[in-house]
């Protein structure tokens, strides 16, 4: 049956590419995003785009959705240490102002929280502006779910990559070192490299988002592919030269993944990293581990 559904940073990587799929399944999608990280160029025909901070949320969206998904957030780990403020704004000013929308609507709400929360065994949390805003903004969430008896879902990303993401200051690993390699240029690495990171093709994440609004309920939806590569494998597989630069504050070494809850809907990462690499002119993807 067709919805009315919201989705904040619906200009965005991720948020784009839900709304095409949620589009293409007939549903009206309204999308509200203040560009800070989206990106007009990235506008699915048949969208409704409000541009706007998501703390004006009840003033740019008077609809009643049927469903909300909360993507509308700040998403850079070590860059979000240099400027609390913008984290502040965007993660918790405008998060409550979705929670405070949620609770007068009486919708669902989907939340897409970070794996951050889990890096190093938990303390991963604590090591920046953004992964803290991100952990106790779940736990919000389920308070409100609690408190108001609202009917809510969290997610959890793991580096998402794929068609549509971004590098630039605002960036993310993949593109990052795919634009590097087809520049010529060495790809930088921070010490030790060594650190960990489970990587999630973007049609496997759409894919869980769905399902999860559908069907999902409560905390602890993983969305990630439970193979993970160290930093200097991934420069590695994109070959050409590699250079080592100093560690950086708020880059965890690990992160636990649970996807038991979304692969009981039916969820399964079916995208593998090394395919994606292997695309890249130069690539030195020569299989080594499942």
């Amino acid at each position: 049956m067709a919805k009315l559904i919201l989705v904040t940073g619906g200009a965005g990587f991720i948020g784009s590419s839900l709304c095409a799929r949620l589009v293409a399944e007939g549903h009206r999608v309204i999308s509200l995003d203040n560009y800070f990280a989206g990106t007009k160029d990235a506008h699915v025909p048949g969208v409704d785009y409000r541009d706007g901070h998501t703390k004006d949320v009840a003033t740019l969206v008077p609809e009643a959705p049927d469903l909300i998904f909360h993507l509308g957030e700040y998403s850079r780990v070590e860059k979000s240490l240099l400027e609390p403020a913008t984290v502040w704004d965007l993660n918790k000013a405008g998060t409550f102002g979705v929670l405070e929308f949620w609770r007068a609507k009486g919708c669902k709400l989907l939340y897409a929280g970070s794996s951050t929360k889990f890096g190093d065994g938990g303390l991963g949390r604590d090591q920046s502006p953004y992964a803290w805003t991100k952990a106790t903004n779940t736990e919000l969430v389920r308070n409100y779910g609690d408190w108001y008896g609202l009917q809510y879902a969290i997610t959890y990303f793991y580096n998402v990559y794929g068609p549509g993401e971004r590098a630039g200051a605002y960036g993310t690993l993949i593109e990052i070192f795919r634009q590097r390699r087809l520049a010529g240029e060495p790809l930088r690495v921070n010490a030790p490299g060594t650190q960990k990171r489970n990587f999630t093709h973007i049609d496997d994440i759409v894919e869980g988002l769905v399902l999860v609004g559908e069907s999902g309920i409560g905390d602890d939806f993983g969305l990630g592919d439970s193979r993970a590569y160290s930093i200097l494998e991934v420069a590695e597989m994109f070959g050409g030269e590699i250079v080592m630069g100093p560690e950086v504050a708020g880059n965890r070494m690990s992160a636990d993944i649970d996807t038991s809850k979304t692969r009981l809907l039916g969820w399964t990462p079916s995208r593998a990293l090394i395919e994606y690499i292997g695309k890249t002119p130069g690539a030195n993807t020569k299989p080594r581990r499942d």
